[in-house]
């Protein structure tokens, strides 16, 4: 369950929101104290009229929080009570941002909330979302992606459950019918009536607990260790693998896929950088291909190699190394037996 919609500003100015199919938009009012959005009465009025769900929000420059809260709330002014109220606190022209996140946020958010009654959302991205842990009883719209390929509404975005949040905007290339360019898509977990709370003046349920989201699971250890434990079949195949393993599923299938697909001769290396481990482990991972794996593994032991020193005759290594000149020719594709480099490393066995 859940609402889809993007979130807009200037870069989208005169986008038709009549076509492109929402059910809501957040769209940019302000920024620091004195910008303006150009395109945001038409954009709220247009989203309004197309029946879509609104919110507004300010971006942050890490001045005076005050200033800048009264700043949004002077060109919000009477969607108050009607849009959601969203902070976007992040990194680029904000030179607060990772020095002191929680109070600025907390500051603003407190002091929105005392002239308003509304309690802001506040965007941030994934990475920094501790930052803020504990600000209080706001709502948070958490930046996070995969990857940058474009796409359309996912009902199931990556990652998703693996930690709560009102909203998640997932792509910053959304692709939607009715607009020729990226938009972000966003993902609210609630119905329009969670919405509005979070819009109300004092409402009830100013904060709303978030609709459930599919529990994904997180298993513990190493991918090695993960890889193991599925080649023994603890976590099943097809999609029941997919969800035991749930956020460790495409790193531990990477894995394995790379298994079957890669040479014996790569994956023999591999095994003596260690990457497989020893034992039981080694010949549970590698499955099938561990024979043909192991055999140049074993080969490669018994390989012995030496490094030709100064005054050193192939006749001379060949004794002390329990071979022949001729063996020590054949292994090493000497051309001329009596002409030999110091330095050089050969293979004696």
């Amino acid at each position: 369950m859940g609402l889809n919609g993007i979130d807009i500003s200037g870069w989208q100015e005169g986008i038709d929101l009549s076509a492109v199919a929402a059910d809501f938009v957040i769209m940019k009012a302000t920024q620091g104290t004195g910008f303006v959005s150009k395109d945001f009465v038409r954009q709220y009025q247009q989203a309004k009229e197309n029946g879509k769900l609104v919110g507004c929000y300010h971006y942050a420059e890490g001045g005076d929080y005050v200033a800048e809260a009264n700043h949004f709330l002077d060109v919000v002014g009477n969607r108050v009570g009607e849009a959601i109220l969203c902070l976007d606190w992040e990194g680029q022209d904000n030179p607060t941002f990772g020095k002191n996140d929680f109070d600025w946020v907390k500051g603003f958010c407190d002091y929105v909330f005392s002239k308003t009654g509304v309690k802001p959302l506040v965007y941030i991205q994934k990475s920094a979302m501790e930052r803020i842990d504990g600000i209080g009883d706001y709502g948070l719209w958490i930046a996070h992606y995969p990857d940058y390929t474009p796409t359309g509404y996912q009902e199931t975005p990556w990652n998703e459950g693996a930690y709560a949040c009102a909203i998640r905007q997932y792509s910053s290339v959304g692709q939607i019918s009715g607009y020729n360019g990226n938009l972000d898509l966003d993902k609210f977990y609630g119905d329009a009536d969670s919405w509005r709370a979070y819009a109300a003046i004092n409402g009830e349920n100013m904060s709303p607990e978030p609709t459930p989201q599919p529990v994904v699971n997180t298993p513990d250890g190493s991918t090695l260790e993960l890889v193991e434990r599925t080649m023994s079949g603890e976590f099943g195949d097809g999609d029941d693998r997919r969800a035991n393993l749930g956020t460790r599923y495409d790193e531990v299938q990477s894995f394995i896929n790379h298994i079957y697909e890669a040479s014996a001769n790569d994956l023999a290396n591999e095994v003596l950088s260690g990457k497989y481990g020893n034992g039981d482990t080694r010949k549970v991972v590698l499955g099938d291909r561990y024979s043909e794996v192991q055999g140049i593994v074993n080969g490669e032991a018994e390989k012995k190699y030496y490094t030709i020193q100064s005054g050193d005759v192939l006749s001379k290594i060949a004794a002390a190394n329990g071979t022949t000149v001729d063996n020590l020719v054949r292994l090493n594709g000497i051309s001329n037996p009596d002409l030999i480099y110091a330095g050089t490393k050969i293979r004696v066995k």
